[in-house]
């Protein structure tokens, strides 16, 4: 599900005055937290976009409730973490990727996806934590190929990072694996943001019971997604399976105030971020 252009399932005419307005993940990687959503919650407003668009959405009050990278919860003092579903990893993520041209101390311009604002953050902390490297930054734009870039490296999020690169690299990284390796515990990139004072109607509960019906259904959303991905329905699979977490349990919780710790040293978000700010999010 590459979209570049957004994508909106709408309820009735008869609910549109109440409706809560969703703003969900393009990628694959969100699909378990997804696939059953219009059917749980009939009444609502779906949105389907990259993730940078939908946290845009979220923050000029064109959405309630969005599954944004995690970095914007630090970034806004005004949201609240409204269940216990992200996407997250403790290891490799396949999704998230570095390529370089040149070796990692000569690295001088960074292009970052377009759709990344998480993603991002974290490839700038460990580069700068790890090398003392603060490069250029360009964008990368959505449908733009690795041979067109201009940069020395590159960061892809989403589908597109877990399919061959075309071009040739002096290396590629796996960013959960080189955050795994940095920090010592997993990272989040992605949880449902909704904004203070908007009434959810319970759809924060329906969030995390879609996140359970999702993860017992992911052979079928392997199944339906592998066309699309581009990548045999078994690696699908194990992607979901093997290398994503969608819990946002204690141990991802200590892992986000980390993230947030680094990001607020190097001036990526304000300091003193509060995890039980808002509605805390409890293990389940």
């Amino acid at each position: 599900m590459n979209h570049q252009e957004p994508i909106i399932s709408k309820p009735s005419a008869a609910n549109e005055n109440s409706q809560v307005r969703i703003g969900a993940v393009t990628y694959l990687n969100a699909r378990p937290l997804t696939f059953r959503l219009a059917r749980l919650a009939p009444d609502a407003r779906i949105v389907f976009d990259l993730p940078s668009r939908l946290a845009d959405s979220l923050a000029s009050g064109g959405l309630d409730v969005a599954l944004i990278p995690s970095i914007e919860y630090a970034r806004n003092p005004g949201y609240r973490i409204v269940s216990d579903a992200c996407i997250a990893c403790d290891g490799p993520v396949r999704s998230v990727k570095l390529y370089s041209r040149v070796p990692v101390e000569r690295i001088e311009t960074l292009a970052l996806d377009e759709g990344s604002r998480t993603s991002a953050a974290m490839t700038r902390i460990v580069l700068k934590e790890q090398y003392g490297l603060e490069p250029r930054l360009l964008p990368l734009p959505i449908g733009t190929e690795l041979s067109e870039m201009t940069a020395d490296a590159a960061m892809l999020i989403g589908d597109r990072g877990m399919l061959p690169p075309d071009g040739t690299f002096e290396f590629i990284w796996d960013m959960g694996e080189r955050w795994r390796e940095f920090s010592g515990g997993p990272f989040v990139f992605a949880m449902w943001i909704a904004r203070d004072g908007v009434d959810l109607h319970g759809l924060d509960e329906v969030l995390s019971a879609a996140r359970d019906e999702g993860v017992n259904c992911l052979p079928e959303i392997a199944r339906l997604n592998a066309p699309d991905v581009g990548i045999p329905e078994s690696e699908c699979l194990s992607y979901l399976n093997d290398y994503l977490n969608f819990r946002l349990g204690e141990r991802q919780r200590q892992g986000l105030a980390a993230f947030y710790e680094l990001a607020a040293r190097h001036g990526l978000a304000p300091a003193g971020v509060e995890l039980g700010k808002g509605r805390r999010t409890g293990d389940r």
